[in-house]
Parts: structure tokens; sequence; C-alpha cells
């Protein structure tokens, strides 16, 4: 959409109301739908007079009131059939992404690396290196901890 790098901050607002109007997969629903608890309009539907606008319009104002207080307690069990949709999701790409993983167990005297982790300040930044070793497994617990040995016997 951005033509010149002088015109992307008249394009933002069109791309955030697509980014907020567009069906998730993850969800189920628009980001705009979970916040308002209704699916958005454009003012051009507005304007032109659609037949949901007609429908509001005729509507006094005391039921609207009340059609729209109905609408507010519907509210949770839509971000609840939202929060569902997120798991059922998550759940079934987890089911993807592991079938292709295949379990290799340990075993005394394997060569393995020791994963880097902690909040040590390293001046390498992300060029710091993830992983240390080789070791080798001393030791193996029953709940799948290892002992380990470096090959200096340390």
């Amino acid at each position: 959409m951005v033509e010149t790098s002088w015109d992307w901050s008249k394009k933002l607002l069109f791309t955030l109301w697509v980014y907020r109007t567009s069906f998730r997969t993850s969800t189920g629903a628009t980001p705009y739908s979970l916040v308002y608890g209704m699916e958005a309009m454009l003012p051009v539907k507005i304007e032109m007079g659609s037949l949901r606008v007609a429908l509001e319009q005729q509507i006094p104002k005391a039921n609207w009131a009340q059609a729209r207080l109905d609408q507010l307690n519907l509210f949770d069990e839509r971000r609840l059939r939202a929060a569902d949709h997120v798991h059922a999701y998550q759940r079934k790409m987890t089911r993807f992404f592991k079938k292709r993983v295949k379990p290799r167990p340990l075993q005394i005297g394997d060569l393995v690396l020791k994963v880097i982790r902690g909040l040590i300040r390293d001046p390498r930044g992300k060029f710091r290196p993830n992983w240390s070793g080789p070791y080798f497994i001393r030791k193996l617990t029953p709940k799948g901890a290892a002992w380990l040995m470096d090959l200096d016997g340390n």
C-alpha cells in the first residue's frame, strides 16, 4: 500500500482496521468482535442504510438499551468460546509438530550438549553460544535427570 517512504502514516489507520477486522484462525473470531462484542461496520454501510442500522433506528431507546445489555451479557460467552478455540488450535498444532519428533532415550556414556540458560550478561550478546560441551552421561535418575561429566573427568 505504501508508495513512498513518507506516506506510511497515512496508510496506518487502514492497515490497523484490516488487522482488527480480519478473521483469525487461532481464535475463531476477529479481534474487534472480541473487544466490542459485535462485528465492525464500515461507515459506508451506516450512510447507505444497511438492514442492521435500519432495525436499530426503529427500535425505541429503552428496548435498544436492553438489547445492547443482552449482547454484552453474551460477551463473556463469546470470549470463552474464543479461548476454547485457541486451546483446540494449539493442541492441533502441537500434535502436527510432534508427529515428526522421534524420541531418543539417553543412556549412560552418551555424548550430549548442555543448554546454556540464565540471565548472565554476556558481552557477545546474541552471538553468545547456546550450548556447552560435549559431556558424557555419568548417571541417569528415574525422573529423567542426568549427571554429566566433561571429557577431562570433571
